[in-house]
């Protein structure tokens, strides 16, 4: 009866130890930290109507709200400490580079009903120790939709809050995740 218990529990054991299921971060080994440059705003608004876009949207200080969201969101995940430039192992270099609100629905009347916000950024991770870039991505997205005509559902101003912290969660991902 003992070598069957033992028997079981030696299979439990190996088959535990063999899933190879991690928690956490991604990172190399003596990554630890980070530096958040200020996002800069590249929206260039004379490249914004074209062709196959005749709006213009800009959403004041949203770099700077990006910035602040990105930071909160490393010190909340806790995989990357957030520390000066002079510092942190790694730099994470952020342009945001469109804002856009694009309707998604309309009532009968042909009003906007519904609607998206997106946010676009290119991003550059550099080992901050060799000044190596380690990636870089262009138009990187967050967004969310609202209704417009509805009250209690988000209004604009929330949703680009929302958009924001989509964006920003993503980041944080982005750079904690397998390179």
């Amino acid at each position: 009866m003992k070598s069957i218990t033992y028997l079981i529990l030696s299979i439990f054991l190996v088959t535990c130890a063999g899933c190879g299921y991690k928690y956490g971060s991604m990172l190399p080994e003596g990554t630890d930290s980070v530096h958040v440059a200020s996002f800069i705003n590249g929206i260039d608004p004379a490249q914004q109507v074209t062709d196959r876009r005749a709006d213009y949207s800009y959403w004041p200080g949203l770099e700077t709200d990006l910035t602040k969201r990105v930071i909160g969101d490393f010190i909340v995940d806790g995989n990357l400490k957030v520390k000066s430039e002079k510092k942190a192992a790694l730099l994470l270099v952020g342009t945001l580079v469109d804002f856009r609100l694009l309707p998604l629905s309309y009532d009968t009347d042909e009003n906007v009903d519904e609607q998206r916000v997106e946010i676009y950024v290119d991003l550059e991770l550099y080992d901050n120790i060799t000044g190596k870039l380690l990636w870089k991505e262009d138009n990187f997205m967050g967004h969310t939709n609202y209704e417009v005509s509805d009250t209690e559902n988000l209004r604009e101003e929330d949703a680009v809050r929302e958009a924001v912290k989509d964006i920003s969660r993503r980041i944080v991902e982005r750079v904690t995740e397998a390179w």
